[in-house]
């Protein structure tokens, strides 16, 4: 699948934590007129809530993002309580 140049530079929330290189997560971005969700990859681990910014399309539905300082407020809302992102056998 090509690229989706239409999604790079937007903002979005992190709805499934990033690994950083070991592994995506999920993002939700404003795209199109509504919002979508894509495979997320980031450079660091991101946690669910995170807001970012869309930097890359590597097709097939993924992306490659960035933590986003949001001053504008543009990003999509998470419902819902926040999830703890470490596991308790730390």
């Amino acid at each position: 699948m090509a690229r989706d140049e239409s999604c790079i530079g937007a903002i979005g929330v992190i709805t499934v934590a990033t690994r950083g290189p070991a592994g995506p997560g999920e993002v939700r971005i404003k795209v199109r007129g509504g919002s979508e969700h894509f495979l997320a990859w980031s450079d660091a681990p991101l946690p669910r809530g995170a807001t970012v910014l869309v930097t890359e399309s590597r097709g097939e539905r993924t992306v490659d993002v960035v933590e986003w300082d949001d001053a504008l407020g543009e990003a999509p809302h998470l419902h819902g309580p926040p999830q703890n992102q470490q596991s308790s056998g730390e």
